[in-house]
């Protein structure tokens, strides 16, 4: 944690944070005020490379899910905001719903027999995708959102996936942590890729279960 930024924070200077390798965050909901993070190890995902385990694609190949690239967005980061202790406070949600609005934070959602059962979002820039928050509200909901955000990401031009913090969830399905020096190698590489969230549709339940990492 390194200091107190003013509300005033616009969408213009989170990205600028975000090509530096720097990410905002609240002590919790009912703080206004946000803070820079730079962590010294950083969690990443395999674009394109995330672990399917049997058990998840058996699932999919079961039938009843879909996941969706153009979802309510704002709703989405309500759901990830909405539990007991999160740092997703109304200054970022609102910035958040500013940078969707210029197309450099995109959100993924997932229903199974047409429930919402998960999803994700993050901020775009460049090829890097920096997530931000996830959630489920059904069993596997989160996982399969990752599984189909990174195969979507590498299909779309994308090279990095940033997690910020790596989890025990997240490193079962491929994550792994990596220096704040070799991240940057790889932000800076990133950010000079030509990526486009939309470029290509989603795949099929059943494609993405041939597809996925085993």
């Amino acid at each position: 944690m390194n200091r107190d930024h003013p509300l005033s924070l616009d969408p213009t200077q989170l990205l600028a944070g975000y090509a530096q390798g720097i990410f905002p965050m609240a002590r919790s909901a009912t703080d206004p005020r946000l803070y820079w993070f730079n962590p010294p190890r950083r969690g990443i995902l395999p674009v394109g490379g995330v672990h399917m385990s049997r058990s998840l694609r058996r699932s999919l190949l079961r039938g009843g899910w879909q996941a969706d690239a153009r979802p309510d967005f704002n709703r989405i980061v309500a759901h990830c905001a909405d539990r007991p202790e999160t740092w997703i406070n109304a200054p970022l949600q609102e910035l958040y719903a500013r940078l969707h609005e210029r197309g450099h934070a995109q959100a993924l959602a997932v229903h199974q027999g047409g429930a919402l059962a998960g999803g994700i979002f993050g901020v775009v820039l460049g090829g890097a995708f920096f997530g931000e928050s996830m959630f489920s509200t059904r069993t596997n909901g989160s996982k399969m959102a990752l599984v189909w955000l990174s195969d979507h990401l590498a299909r779309c031009g994308f090279t990095l996936f940033d997690t910020q913090f790596l989890t025990p969830h997240l490193a079962s399905m491929g994550g792994v942590e990596i220096s704040r020096d070799s991240y940057r190698a790889r932000l800076s590489r990133a950010l000079q890729q030509p990526a486009d969230f939309h470029a290509q549709p989603l795949r099929t339940a059943a494609e993405l279960a041939r597809a996925a990492t085993p």
